[in-house]
Parts: structure tokens; sequence; C-alpha cells
């Protein structure tokens, strides 16, 4: 990371360093540009001034060094030049800065050389008698002017070099260093950049997620260990004790029947752990389909009235069709298990009410009963995974302790939402709002 911001560092300073030179240059060359230009129109003047009072023979003894100087007369021939034979030059009469002193008493243009790169000004300026001066000078190209200023340039641009490679480094290290000592336990205790602070508090909130998931993992293995022990060290010491001879030929099919309910019992607790296993991975393998929630309903009282009847429990359905698009199994699973909590959880001659309804573009379950009810403190925690209100009660009646936790993931899988009211020794009503199909 940090030879990838050094390099990104020097490359944005020798870009920006030498962005700067070319503009520098070129501001400087158009500004000296203009000055010449100005001189070159004054000396112009002055000229113009001394032909008109001397004559031909200002030009006697003139200095020309710097400026050539062309005296044009009104046919475009000319009369002099400070650096050619007038006899052998041609008509100037459609030069542009010419034409422009003929027409508007002043006239100048600039020129460019390929071959000798450089350029020509040009300043024009009509006498009284209708002749026309004309001085010019020689400008270097930009090209020219780098060229002859290319050891100083290349001097500045080492310096910039190895300053940009320092900086880049400090820098560079400066805008690391923060980072690589970042606490990332604890990431919102860091006071390093403001910048980071969202992501910083995105790592926290994962880390937290993570946390909470490895915290529920080891919980969950440990309850799995848990309730598997107690059946098997059943089996084991029935099956023990009946291969030793040690039980009484009478006892035996109470021993067997023991052995057959905690096996019934294992195979009920691996079957919701497969369950919850399938929901956790989501719905990737299972199928979609439109499903009527009401006609669900009824498949599932219609399962559930043997054990309603043993519980001498009474169950009733109401409600109306309702489409929604869903998952068949995990529907199955949040029906059963609401429905046959309600029954196991009710008290003799009591009732189980179960509605199925329309709502707003979705459908409403509610699953309603006049049982036992949950104390208020332990309503958060219903849906956690092996959490009992009563563990003898739960354990007495064949509850593996994962029903409800069923019940939330397959509810999450839909997008539905779960609502609980409970009151002791009244009864509880659960209710869960699928919405509407988002497709």
């Amino acid at each position: 990371m940090t030879k990838r911001i050094f390099k990104s560092m020097c490359v944005v300073a020798l870009s920006v360093f030498a962005a700067s030179l070319v503009m520098f240059i070129g501001i400087l060359y158009d500004y000296f540009s203009s000055i010449q230009k100005r001189q070159l129109a004054m000396q112009t003047d002055l000229a113009a001034s001394g032909v008109i009072h001397a004559g031909a023979g200002y030009f006697e003894g003139l200095n020309t060094k710097d400026y050539r100087i062309t005296w044009i007369d009104k046919g475009g021939v000319v009369l002099f030049d400070s650096r050619s034979e007038a006899v052998e030059m041609e008509s100037h009469l459609e030069r542009e800065e010419i034409r422009e002193a003929f027409s508007e008493g002043y006239g100048e243009s600039v020129r460019y050389s390929t071959t000798l790169l450089e350029r020509a000004v040009y300043c024009a300026r009509r006498l009284p008698d209708g002749t026309v001066l004309r001085l010019s000078i020689a400008q270097n190209t930009p090209v020219i002017l780098v060229m002859g200023m290319l050891q100083p340039i290349c001097l500045i641009i080492m310096v910039a070099f190895i300053l940009s490679l320092f900086l880049a480094s400090r820098l560079s290290k400066a805008i690391v260093k923060p980072l690589n000592e970042l606490n990332l336990d604890e990431p919102s205790s860091e006071a390093g950049y403001e910048e980071i602070t969202p992501l910083l508090e995105r790592i926290e909130a994962q880390q937290e997620e993570i946390r909470k998931a490895e915290q529920i993992r080891r919980e969950f293995t440990a309850n799995v260990s848990h309730e598997l022990k107690t059946p098997l060290h059943t089996i084991s010491g029935s099956a023990e004790l009946m291969m030793n001879k040690m039980v009484k030929p009478e006892d035996i099919p109470g021993f067997a029947g023991r052995i057959y309910g905690e096996a019934g019992r294992m195979i009920s607790l691996v079957e919701d752990i497969l369950k919850l296993s399938h929901l956790d991975e989501g719905a990737e393998e299972m199928k979609r389909e439109e499903i009527d929630l009401y006609f669900l309903a009824q498949e599932t009282v219609r399962a559930l009235m043997p054990a309603a009847e043993r519980a001498d429990v009474s169950v009733e359905l109401s409600g109306e069709p309702a489409v929604i698009s869903g998952f068949r199994a995990p529907l199955e699973g949040i029906l059963f298990n609401l429905c046959d909590n309600a029954i196991k959880y009710n008290r003799r001659g009591g009732s189980v009410f179960v509605m199925v309804r329309k709502r707003d573009g979705g459908a409403e379950l509610k699953v309603s009963d006049t049982g036992i009810g949950i104390p208020k403190e332990h309503q958060e925690r219903i849906f956690e995974r092996f959490y009992r209100v009563d563990k003898g009660r739960s354990r007495e009646i064949g509850g593996t302790g994962l029903g409800l936790s069923i019940v939330k993931h397959a509810a999450m899988l839909h997008g539905a939402e779960i609502e609980v009211e409970s009151v002791v020794n009244e009864g509880t009503v659960v209710a869960v709002y699928f919405p509407a199909d988002r497709d």
C-alpha cells in the first residue's frame, strides 16, 4: 500500500510540476513578447519621425543591429532595406502589415518561419508623403527558448524529481502509519483520520455481527451437544441394563418404550437442526411459487387435529384465501410450529384460533390460544435457538427448543414481520405479516 501511494504521489507531483513549468514558460514567453512588440511599435514611431524630418539621410550611419528597417513607396516598391539590396526585393504591397498601414495608418503582423524556428514581428507606419516605414524584429519560438534554457530546466527538473521522491516517501509513510496502527478490535477508539470514521464504524459493526454469530454458533453447538447427550444417556443406560439382563421381563416394554421415545426425540431434534441449517443457507435451492396460505393452514390444522384431541384442545380456522409468492416448506414450518406450540402450551379444554386473511397486497397469519401465556421478560427471547421459558414442561411435551427459531428464520426468508402479544394465564397471539410481492 505504501509503495502504491508513493508512486501515485510521485506521478501527481511530477505531473503538476511539468504542467506548471509549461504554463510558466508559456506565460513568460507571452509576457516578454508583448513587451518586445510594444517596444517595436515605439521604435517604429521614432524612426518614422526621423524619416519625416531627415528623409533618406536618416538611414545613414543608423545602427540597425537589433531591428530591420524597410521603407516602401506608395506602389509597394522597396526604397530602402537595412538587410538586403532594395532593388532586388519584390513588391511589399501584399504584405499584411503594409496593407493595414496604407489603409489605417498603422499595421502589424507576425509571421513564423518553420525552417528557422523563429517568428518575425512587423510594425508599419504610414508617413505624411504616403510612403510606409516598417520595422521588424526576430523572436525565438518557445521551442528555441526551451532549448536555450535546457540546462537550467534539466537542473530544475532533477531537483524537483529528488524533492518529489523525498516528500512522497515521507508523506506516504505518514499516511499509512496510522492505518497500520489501527486497532481493528476496537476501530471506533481510533482518533486517526476523520475521513475513515464511516469505514471504521462499518468494520466495527461487521465485527460485532461476527462476534454475535460466533457466540450463537458456540451456544448452538453446546446446546446441541447437551440436547443430544440427554437422550443418548437414557438410551445407552436403558440398553445396557437390558443387555446385562438387569431388567425384569415385565419391565422390558417400559425400557423399550423409553428408548423409542428418546430416539424419536433425537430424530425430531436432528430434523429441526437440518431445517434451520437449510433456512440459514437461504432460498438458493428452493423453488418460489404461488401459495394459498389459507389452504396451507387447512392442511396443517387437519394434520394436528389428532394431537389437539389428545390434549383436549379445540382448533378453529377462519379467514379467506390469501395467495403469496413463497417457499412451501418454510411456510409449512411457520404454520406447524405456531399451531403445535399453541396446542402443546394450552390448557385442557382450551382453544386455538387460526386466522388467515389478505392484507395490504400481502397476507396476515394469526395464531391465538387460551394457554399458559409467556411472561413479559421472556417474550423477546423466545425466538432464540434452544431458549425455553419452562425447560421442564418443554422436555415433558417433547419440544426441541428450535420451533420458534424455525418460524423466525422462515419469516425472514419471506420478508415477513412477527408480532407477539401474551398475557400469563390468559393466552398468546402470534401474528405474521407477509408483504406484497416485491417482484
